[in-house]
């Protein structure tokens, strides 16, 4: 397996730290997103999208979006399991990721592609021109503020998002607020304190 990433940005972070976590080492070269170096050719030819992270399976086969990648890595690497022991666990996990997706991360991503200037014409990943919508920007802000809300009240029922144990779930939103704080310039408010406690519970169980 050959593994590309660039473990600054928000989707090879969550990859990142759910390796550091199952203590995965694989072969890996960063892309420099900074200097642009996924639109270069060379990398192109590997990953049409222009996207990190992306895995290369030794059978050639190519996955680009980190739930499959962690599925992937899932089932070759058992150990410390993240994405549920049950297939009620499985599915309730799943479901987090999903939601925290459309949720969480898709309000950031547009707050921060559609109004920073080195996205003028890029206001989408992958290699096609799309003109910035100042509008998304402002929306993704306010949207991110009702998840946060909506988080702090689900955290409140349980320890983890996706029930009682740490999983990745727990990493995509350590990943998201960390993105948010710069990207959309965003925090959780401070009142909302079971995010908070959940926060500083799921900062122990990465790191434990």
């Amino acid at each position: 397996m050959k593994l590309y990433s660039f473990d600054a940005a928000p989707n090879p972070a969550r990859l990142k730290r759910f390796m550091d976590y199952k203590q995965i080492e694989l072969d890996t070269t960063q892309i420099n997103l900074g200097s642009e170096e996924q639109l270069g050719d060379a990398y192109k030819a590997i990953v049409p999208e222009a996207t990190v992270p992306a895995l290369v399976l030794d059978d050639g086969t190519v996955l680009c979006a980190v739930i499959a990648i962690v599925h992937y890595l899932e089932e070759r690497f058992p150990d410390r399991p993240l994405l549920g022991r049950t297939p009620e666990a499985r599915a309730n996990t799943l479901n987090w990721n999903h939601r925290l997706f459309t949720e969480i991360f898709s309000p950031i991503a547009d707050a921060f592609r559609n109004s920073h200037p080195n996205y003028k014409d890029r206001a989408l990943p992958g290699v096609a021109a799309v003109t910035q919508l100042p509008a998304l920007a402002d929306r993704g802000q306010v949207r991110l503020a009702e998840g946060f809300d909506m988080l702090n009240r689900e955290l409140a029922q349980r320890p983890f998002l996706a029930g009682a144990d740490f999983s990745f779930a727990d990493i995509d939103l350590l990943v998201a607020i960390d993105f948010a704080k710069w990207a959309a310039r965003v925090t959780p408010d401070p009142d909302l304190h079971h995010l908070s406690r959940w926060r500083e519970e799921a900062r122990d169980a990465l790191n434990g």
